[in-house]
């Protein structure tokens, strides 16, 4: 049986899909880089304001926060982000992306909303509609977040940093949701952690260069380079207990210019993903006991050098929380809402909710065609979907659309439509992880 914010979108969702639609293709093919998104950011700000949602701009640079309060109540904070990737676009969606822009490095890129981050903004623009428009249906305050630069796990941070000075008040419970592959009309949700930490590094060797006929006047870093690789795939495969998840890859190996030139230094750039705590740490350590260990053994004349790219939490779900949320889903979609296992990206929303000390739920959408799903996992080809991050990702619009919605607004419903009196417990587990 629906709950009353469902029912309300259901009344209403034909004469908004259109325009949420149309929204949804201009942000497609008008994607911005992380902590640029003044553009989506002004979209975002602009509708809800119309709505006559409390508006606040530029929290974290580009971040929006519209409060929209209606009595007494808990104040439940709705989260979507909105920065797309640097790299081109390939769907060939009649409105794909054929942007470019400059990235951090000087570099003329792609850029397209390849991990549907242009969805969950619509998403939430759609969420945000339907509170206004059914207030007689709920109580306490909707807090809805636009969030700059996920894709860089700066934004979450950089919110945080202005909340207080911009005179927001902390949420009871932080709620969000995230397309995925997975059949279009279902949810799927995890107590407890649903997605990995990240870590990014960015390392530098020193050796000594020299002429390609003359290695022995060299301390050659390629070779450093090269060892440290191949010695650092040993963390996961002989120092992390096969029954606790690892992954450590190396994406980028740079060193010289010339074949017949020894260079003076040599670039890793690695990324981690961990599910544990104390696994995390002891693989970071590791990574810098063998960068050291690698240099000392070939002699070179300074240690490495280690810079953090990026660096993303667990993703812990408070459990009475989700409990909260599922008891939602399943009175909602029914056996289209299913318990999934933790995903292997990272994301920076449990940022908030760490900070604060409040619980948090992340779930997914499904975003791909049922039938093509379907049949690709008849065949033992789910790794054939292009998935999030793929040129060719594309979430089929129904009925995801509708889905996120009803996703949303079933799991705020549990707090903003819970009887009087209902208390927010918090997961005493969760909390300090």
């Amino acid at each position: 049986m629906m709950n009353p914010l469902t029912s309300a979108l259901e009344a209403s969702f034909d004469g908004m899909a259109p325009e949420l639609l149309e929204i949804y293709k201009d942000l497609h093919q008008h994607p911005e880089l992380s902590m640029h998104e003044e553009r989506t950011a002004g979209i975002a700000a602009d509708y809800i304001e119309k709505l006559g949602y409390a508006v606040t701009r530029a929290v974290g640079v580009t971040g929006v926060v519209g409060l929209l309060r209606n009595g007494d109540g808990p104040t439940v904070m709705l989260r979507g982000d909105m920065d797309a990737l640097p790299m081109a676009e390939d769907t060939g969606l009649p409105y794909a992306s054929h942007a470019t822009a400059t990235d951090t490095d000087g570099q003329q890129v792609g850029v397209a909303h390849s991990c549907g981050h242009d969805l969950h903004v619509t998403w939430l623009l759609g969420t945000a509609r339907v509170l206004a428009e059914s207030r007689d249906v709920w109580q306490g305050t909707a807090m809805v977040v636009f969030q700059p630069g996920e894709e860089v796990a700066e934004g979450a941070r950089r919110m945080v940093e202005d909340w207080d000075r911009a005179g927001l008040p902390h949420p009871d419970v932080i709620l969000g949701q995230h397309v995925m592959v997975g059949p279009a009309g279902t949810v799927s949700y995890r107590s407890g952690v649903i997605l990995s930490a990240g870590d990014s590094l960015k390392v530098k060797l020193f050796g000594r260069g020299s002429h390609g006929s003359q290695p022995q006047t060299s301390i050659d870093p390629v070779i450093m380079a090269a060892s440290t690789t191949l010695r650092l795939q040993t963390i996961v495969s002989r120092e992390v207990s096969p029954l606790k998840s690892a992954v450590l890859t190396v994406g980028s190996l740079q060193a010289g210019t010339k074949e017949n030139i020894i260079p003076d230094d040599a670039t890793i750039k690695l990324n981690m993903r961990t599910y544990n705590e104390d696994v995390r740490d002891h693989m970071l350590e590791a990574v810098k006991r063998i960068c050291r260990a690698e240099s000392e053994a070939s002699n070179a004349p300074r240690p490495p050098e280690f810079t953090t790219l990026s660096s993303y939490p667990l993703t812990d779900n408070d459990r009475p929380a989700t409990e909260r949320v599922v008891d939602a889903f399943k009175a909602q979609f029914g056996d289209d809402a299913y318990e999934t296992k933790p995903a292997g990206a990272s994301e920076d929303f449990s940022v908030f909710g760490r900070t604060w000390s409040v619980p948090y739920v992340f779930w997914f959408v499904g975003g791909t065609d049922p039938q093509v799903y379907a049949k690709a996992k008849q065949e033992r080809q789910l790794n054939a979907i292009p998935s999030n991050h793929s040129p060719r990702f594309a979430p089929v619009l129904e009925p995801t659309l509708r889905t996120g919605l009803q996703a949303m607004l079933s799991a705020a419903s549990a707090w903003l439509c819970a009887p009087a009196g209902r208390t927010i417990a918090r997961d005493p587990v969760s909390e300090h992880v």
